[in-house]
């Protein structure tokens, strides 16, 4: 008789062209702390393999003689080993598994039930086809169990298998089962989007319920979890709805040869399918499938494939390919749902880089028209959102994209958020619609240039940003430099950080929020100055780099001037002129930068001065020499 690994061998090209035939389900395993996900998983993976077993006939028999006791302990190292892998680290990314039955092949999500992973749950959810939510019987339905039940409804998954797990710590009492089901479906009505939900009481431990049915519980007539996700039917949506290819690169090894590469989100396409580009709205007909294995006569949702085009039209990495009757829509302000995955809160006006399929564009959030109580589904007042948490938020582009609601294409309706500063993800959210402002407010063209309005100043428009302690001194060295500018006839605006706060930002307070957008406006009214013409002064503590950045890239190369004014805490604390060092030492004044809220020092600024080294009058004319040597003003 043939040893197993020569069966294996002989027939593993069968066995590959059986699992290409196969369907694929992709699912992911939520739930809380030790609800039993780890024992879940190593649970299906091992029964798998040995139903994989039991289809080689002709296996040796000792192969097949696997006692009880081997089972156990085989089941329990699989186990071990991915707790281990938890306890390590190593699943706070997401860990994408294998497995193949059968009837069907596999790929589950596996993520730490811990808060603080919210966003990795997140993260594998965005591609399941279905969700097991585990939930321990003894504790019944927790935060974390309604937490990921709302994201798995928003993110669009309709199927969920509902683990009542641990039900052998439980004496398999079909009452604690009962009351957990009506609890559950109650909660799911009220999040809407879950279709379909399939409640099965098992032990992952024991093996109830996972493969095959469970003697201790005879009043379950349901399916088993395997014999479920063996039959449940998944859509395939991305097929059935409209074609989108986001275009990836421009693809012209020669003169003779341009296509356009991407990975196909949704819908098919075929040589001869009339083609929309978007955002440029340029339409032209489909002329060639081209892959790496030769031409196709039609290409699907889920393949990556190079199109070649009937005309020469302009297409850049970042547009869309869409069907010419069906495009996408083209916007840059949306309202979205958000979910928050920094340790930083969210903060209002802050930029931000959103990335959608191939486009990455700068972005600003609104503050959250409301945030979300996941234990309660009530919709409560926001500044800004902090880990975990989701709200509802307007976001603003700095260009146009093509996009569908979430709710109608999940390739092209999501998004993530990214910290400019450390490349960081920091969210990810959902485009609910466009907002009318984006359609109905265009910019004006206007007949006089700003370099016209510069050239009859004879200088030119630049913002001299002065950043520091509160007590460096920069509104004295800013106001110095701004009568020098004066007397040698240049045209300057200051804008004073006190001064402002008495009219346009006076409804702003000094928590991290306010502060961003208290420098968001100055900057953008920094930015209309200099379309005037004008040297403008601005002198505001300014404490984060992100909002210092976010003026910078307002204006043009060369017209952001960052002046740190570089004093000691203790020698801007020991002038205190205003108190108000004091006052935060004393508690009387919250959120005092340098105090109890922090100072981010510029790594780069183009000057920095030393008040400890130079007087405030010495300081002015080095920032003037500076300005003449960049040819900002005449000497």
């Amino acid at each position: 008789m043939a040893h197993k690994s020569e069966l294996i061998a002989s027939d593993i090209d069968g066995y590959l062209k059986a699992q290409e035939e196969k369907s694929l389900l992709r699912f992911i395993t939520c739930g809380s702390v030790d609800d039993g996900k780890s024992t879940l998983i190593g649970r299906l993976l091992y029964e798998s393999k040995l139903i994989f077993e039991d289809q080689l006939s002709a296996l040796e028999a000792d192969s097949k003689k696997m006692g009880t006791q081997g089972d156990k302990l085989d089941f329990a190292l699989l186990v071990d080993g991915l707790a281990s892998e938890r306890e390590q680290g190593i699943t706070i990314d997401v860990a994408y598994r294998f497995f193949s039955t059968e009837k069907r092949k596999f790929i589950v999500a596996d993520t730490p039930g811990h808060e603080q992973y919210t966003r990795n749950m997140a993260t594998g959810a965005s591609t399941a086809d279905l969700a097991i939510i585990l939930i321990d019987a003894r504790k019944g339905i927790l935060t974390q169990t309604r937490r990921h039940s709302f994201i798995v409804s928003r993110l669009g998954i309709e199927n969920v298998v509902l683990a009542v797990n641990k039900m052998d710590l439980v004496e398999y009492s079909q009452q604690v089962f009962s009351d957990i089901e009506i609890a559950y479906r109650a909660f799911a009505k009220e999040l809407g989007g879950i279709e379909h939900i399939t409640a099965i009481p098992m032990s992952a431990l024991e093996g109830d319920n996972i493969i095959e049915r469970s003697k201790a519980m005879g009043w379950y007539n349901g399916p088993v979890l395997l014999e479920h996700l063996e039959t449940v039917a998944v859509r395939d949506a991305a097929q059935a709805k409209a074609f989108r290819m986001p275009v990836q690169w421009v693809n012209r090894p020669n003169l003779d040869f341009r296509g356009f590469s991407g990975f196909i989100s949704s819908g098919t396409v075929k040589p001869g399918d009339a083609i929309k580009v978007l955002p440029s709205a340029k339409e032209s007909t489909v002329a060639r499938i081209v892959t790496m294995d030769g031409d196709l006569d039609e290409a699907v949702a889920g393949q990556s494939v190079t199109l070649t085009l009937e005309d020469e039209i302009d297409i850049s990495r970042g547009d869309m390919i869409c069907a010419a009757g069906a495009p996408a829509e083209v916007a840059n302000q949306f309202e979205t749902t958000i979910l928050w995955m920094a340790d930083e809160p969210m903060y209002p006006g802050r930029p931000y880089l959103l990335k959608t399929g191939t486009s990455t564009v700068n972005a600003t959030i609104t503050r959250p028209k409301y945030r979300i109580d996941v234990n309660t589904l009530s919709h409560d007042a926001a500044h800004e959102l902090a880990l975990n948490e989701v709200g509802v938020c307007n976001i603003s582009l700095d260009r146009a994209i093509p996009f569908d609601p979430y709710q109608d294409n999940r390739e092209t309706g999501g998004f993530i958020l990214i910290d400019k500063m450390t490349n960081s993800t920091v969210g990810m959210g959902m485009i609910h619609f466009a907002l009318r402002r984006s359609s109905n407010v265009h910019w004006q063209a206007l007949d006089v240039e700003r370099s016209t309005r510069a050239s009859i100043k004879g200088q030119k428009p630049v913002v001299l940003w002065f950043t520091g302690l509160s007590g460096s001194g920069k509104s004295t060295i800013a106001n110095i430099v701004d009568r020098k500018l004066i007397a040698l006839n240049a045209h300057t605006m200051l804008l004073d950080g006190d001064n402002v706060r008495h009219g346009l930002n006076k409804d702003l307070g000094f928590t991290d929020a306010d502060r961003v957008e208290n420098i968001r406006r100055v900057a953008e009214v920094a930015k209309l100055m200099t379309d005037a013409g004008l040297i403008t002064l601005v002198s505001f503590i300014s404490p984060f780099r992100a909002e210092r950045r976010l003026a910078r890239d307002l204006v043009g190369d060369g017209e952001f001037i960052e002046v740190f004014v570089d004093t000691p805490l203790e020698v801007a604390e020991a002038r205190d002129r205003k108190g108000l060092y004091k006052k935060a030492r004393a508690g009387q004044i919250k959120n005092f930068t340098g105090i109890d809220s922090p100072y981010e020092a510029p790594e780069n600024a183009e000057i920095r001065i030393e008040t400890t080294e130079i007087s405030a009058e010495a300081a002015a004319d080095e920032i003037i020499r500076q300005l003449t040597l960049r040819g900002i003003v005449a000497s």
